[in-house]
């Protein structure tokens, strides 16, 4: 039978993973952004020359940078959401280790009290019990 810090360890790799999976959502998302901000500039500025490539005109190239604008801002949204996304994971992340890492420290902890039981060949707790006869000779 595993351990409850065993589980919890698994639990913190599973929360870890999707931190890491977020996190590349996020950077692929500011790719994007990226590229479509790149596009745009170029668009702008073939616009600006007055003389657009060969097969393109100014109606076309205002049409595509429309479209980018708008990607652009679609995308800007869903990078700010994964952005959001991406900080409560990590806030996740730190609290399943915090309790990852109490659970292993009473793992730890009940260990060394077996073994020091084992030691001494008494029982820790069963020490503590008051003992029945003296109970009984009160009343």
């Amino acid at each position: 039978m595993t351990s409850r810090a065993d589980k919890l360890g698994r639990m913190v790799s599973l929360v870890k993973l999707q931190l890491r999976l977020s996190e590349w959502q996020l950077a692929h998302l500011r790719q994007q952004e990226r590229s479509l901000q790149d596009e745009q500039e170029w668009l702008v500025g073939t616009l600006n020359e007055g003389k657009p490539p060969a097969g393109s005109s100014s109606e076309s190239i205002a049409r595509r940078l429309t479209r980018a604008s708008v990607g652009a801002r679609a995308i800007q949204a869903q990078a700010s959401q994964q952005l959001d996304q991406v900080r409560t994971e990590s806030r996740r992340v730190k609290q399943f280790e915090q309790v990852a890492k109490a659970a292993l420290a009473d793992k730890l902890r009940d260990a060394e009290k077996r073994s020091l039981e084992e030691l001494t060949g008494t029982s820790l707790t069963v020490r503590e019990w008051p003992p029945r006869l003296a109970n009984r000779t009160k009343t």
